[in-house]
């Protein structure tokens, strides 16, 4: 199998990744539980990539799945919880969130930094928010953010960008078509080596922008009860330049 983006650069992903404020993150999970359902106790941490909010999340007392494709991500995630005190509260999954599948139900499932625009169809969406809601208990909250058509226009387009490290960079140029809403992203990685020459690898990442109709359709179709969209990460309704959103849906208790 062809390395992904998330394969070669899992160990320097959150260097590169841009600075994200985890604990805010979590705290904010948790309040969107409280306000559309109840305190959570587990939670499924869907696409956990090198697994950072899965441990703020478990330092917070919750149980946590933490799923992801790529096993380098979870390799990664998984020295970072050894290092901590809470490894005993994460249990880590190797699977496609396309067809995975759990132990039992869990209080809330979240997805965060737009993992689910790599999805390619909204048929793939509707899957997953199926599977979303089998492995939900009633009134389970699902909560997951998306990038927004205005983001994949202007600040991705047809934009070219260079990530840099100490000993990587990243070379990332852009495609996008606002017809069919698909991106394509065409990455080349340069990494030091010992003896101070630098390799190459190549990659390209693929991305759906997804429009709140079909999110809404999708999660109807699953049987999930649409509760709010907002400017990620807060409560405030989407403005028109809105670079990524936040969505909230319930499992109903009485399905």
């Amino acid at each position: 199998m062809k390395r992904t983006i998330y394969d070669i650069l899992a160990r320097r992903y959150d260097e590169l990744g841009g600075a994200v404020d985890y604990d805010a993150l979590a705290a904010y999970l948790e309040e969107g539980c409280r306000r559309f359902g109840h305190p959570a106790a587990s939670v499924l941490d869907l696409c956990c990539g090198t697994g950072s909010l899965s441990l703020r999340l478990a330092e917070r007392g919750l149980d946590v799945t933490a799923l992801d494709l790529s096993a380098e991500m979870l390799s990664v995630a998984r020295e970072r919880a050894e290092r901590s005190p809470f490894a005993d509260r994460i249990l880590f999954l190797c699977q496609d969130m396309r067809s995975f599948e759990l132990y039992g139900t869990v209080d809330a499932v979240v997805s965060t930094l737009d993992s689910l625009n790599h999805l390619a169809s909204p048929a793939e969406l509707a899957r997953v928010f199926s599977l979303v809601r089998n492995y939900l208990e009633y009134g389970g909250i699902f909560c997951f953010d998306l990038n927004t058509r205005y983001k994949y226009e202007t600040l991705y387009g047809q934009n070219d960008y260079i990530l840099e490290g100490e000993g990587v960079f990243c070379g990332w140029r852009n495609f996008y078509d606002p017809k069919s809403g698909r991106a394509e992203f065409f990455l080349s990685v340069f990494s030091e080596r010992e003896d101070g020459a630098y390799t190459r690898e190549d990659a390209v990442q693929r991305e759906r922008c997804f429009s709140d109709r079909t999110v809404k359709r999708a999660l109807a179709a699953a049987g999930l009860e649409f509760c709010g969209v907002f400017d990620a990460y807060t409560f405030d309704p989407p403005a028109p330049e809105s670079e990524r959103v936040c969505y909230f849906a319930r499992r109903p208790g009485n399905d």
